[in-house]
């Protein structure tokens, strides 16, 4: 497990590597009910390396109202930063775009549509021909686990299930950079643990780059290539931890020493962060 300090530009990369995804010098602030203007990001400096066949997937760990889904809002495009840029593979990213697909924690299906209709919706749009909307709807449908559902409506689905819908609609586009803001926050835990292996085993056949929030430490561990530890608002990158390299992600793995080591190091980051504040402390 190692850790390097975040302002670096080019974290991880090697010479001449242009990176899948990379945050320069990004500050955001926004008006909030009353008309003030809050701080919301603060100098925030990340690279995520292009890794061909591979993808990687980037966890966002930080104390609540820090800032974590408005860096997400401006990489999807959503908010525009006050300074600085978000780039991707080495392109700046100006408003919204098929490149970027967006998981929200609340269920975003349309209720009117069957499960096979909304995985279609954005091909729709794009004006695909129908045949190849199938092709690739029913393969996503498939690998989300949803083969017996295509024709059903959200109504009749769990929550989990709503979700992989979701996960199915946004993979159809093919982007290169998934953001998934707390996805799993609603589903009981046993539904949660099923999404967690769900999402290693259809992602990383995707060849997606993933920034994904969660206040979950193992679910953190558990996902991650990369853990960004944030600060108290203005967010801030404090830590960059990069998670080892595990055999085998399969569920049993969060009982194994190894796990619960790296577990316990995020902790103990997280509480170093609350008594300290947003002073960068070695471990």
């Amino acid at each position: 497990m190692s850790e390097s300090a975040p302002p670096a530009a080019a974290q991880g990369m090697s010479a001449g590597t242009t990176p899948k995804l990379e945050l320069r010098h990004l500050s955001m602030s926004y008006t909030d009910r009353q008309g003030r203007t809050v701080q919301a990001v603060d100098d925030v400096n990340l690279t995520l390396a292009n890794k061909p066949g591979v993808g990687e997937l980037a966890v966002f760990l930080g104390p609540s109202g820090c800032g974590k889904s408005t860096i997400l809002k401006a990489v999807a495009g959503l908010m525009t930063p006050d300074f600085g840029e978000v780039l991707i593979d080495g392109q700046p990213v100006e408003g919204t775009g098929r490149d970027r697909g967006m998981v929200f924690q609340s269920y975003t299906s349309f209720a009117w549509r069957t499960v096979r209709r909304n995985v279609e919706y954005g091909l729709e749009l794009q004006g695909l021909a129908a045949e190849e909307r199938r092709a690739r709807s029913t393969k996503l449908i498939e690998q989300v686990g949803l083969k017996d559902f295509a024709d059903s409506l959200p109504k009749q689905l769990s929550g989990g299930m709503k979700q992989r819908v979701a996960i199915a609609r946004t993979l159809a586009n093919q982007p290169r950079v998934i953001l998934m803001d707390e996805p799993f926050g609603a589903l009981d835990p046993q539904t949660r643990w099923g999404m967690q292996s769900l999402i290693l085993d259809v992602l990383r056949t995707q060849d997606n780059s993933v920034l994904f929030v969660t206040h979950d430490v193992a679910e953190a561990v558990y996902l991650a290539d990369v853990i960004f530890v944030l600060s108290h608002r203005p967010a801030k990158v404090l830590h960059r931890i990069e998670v080892p390299f595990f055999e085998s992600r399969e569920p049993g793995l969060k009982q194994s020493a190894e796990f619960k080591r790296v577990e316990a190091h995020v902790l103990e980051m997280l509480h170093t962060l609350q008594v300290h504040g947003n002073v960068r402390v070695g471990l």
